[in-house]
């Protein structure tokens, strides 16, 4: 018996998140984390990171972040594109929460600072890939997200043990949908799971 635990534990802690989805359990202690969906950029024995997809940032618009940075019209004629104005930007987690992420789709790639997490979604974290938007050379989908969440080696596969996340697989789709308020829910559908009939003790994918 004691052989077969050990077993599964290494099988737990062999799985790789990265391009995942993590889905916060109901009994989420940590209010930042409660009913959240975040896409898995990194993940390996050195620990994990990634992006919060449902959590609006309320304190700032598109326009007014492409204000601060310096990114406007370069004469009077000129004009930021609707999809640069429009561009949704979300609370990607707790850490450095001063610094932007973009996921996008795989349209847009720069040999400098893009990385390919898997082959629709990618992560670029420079000014460039806004400028690109806001001048419609930008991708076809993105979301930007203001900070991130991180893991140390091993706190992410201890919390997963301790019915902290469920996972499941990830899609563009859902990613990059702009009605935040339903993904939880629709992460949930992607591993048969009813968010009524969901409980606390639940298990984990």
């Amino acid at each position: 018996m004691k052989a077969t635990r050990t077993r599964s534990r290494s099988a737990r802690s062999a799985i790789k998140l990265e391009g995942q989805l993590l889905i916060a359990m109901p009994a989420m202690s940590d209010r930042r984390f409660q009913r959240s969906v975040i896409y898995m950029c990194a993940h390996s024995a050195e620990g994990a990171m990634g992006l919060i997809i449902n959590q609006r940032a309320e304190h700032i618009s598109a326009p007014d972040l492409l204000e601060r940075l310096g990114i406007s019209a370069r004469n009077r004629d000129d004009e930021i594109t609707s999809e640069a104005l429009e561009l949704s930007i979300q609370v990607g987690g707790p850490v450095e929460t001063g610094r932007g992420f973009v996921l996008h789709s795989a349209d847009y790639f720069s040999e400098d600072s893009t990385l390919t997490i898997e082959k629709d979604v990618c992560l670029t974290a420079t000014i460039d890939i806004l400028k690109a938007i806001a001048q419609g050379n930008g991708p076809a989908r993105a979301l930007l997200a203001l900070g991130y969440a991180g893991w140390s080696p091993g706190q992410l596969e201890t919390e997963i043990q301790s019915n902290g996340w469920l996972h499941c697989p990830a899609d563009p789709d859902l990613i990059f949908d702009e009605d935040l308020d339903n993904k939880y829910s629709r992460a949930l559908a992607k591993i048969g799971i009813d968010l009524s009939h969901l409980v606390s003790d639940a298990g984990h994918a």
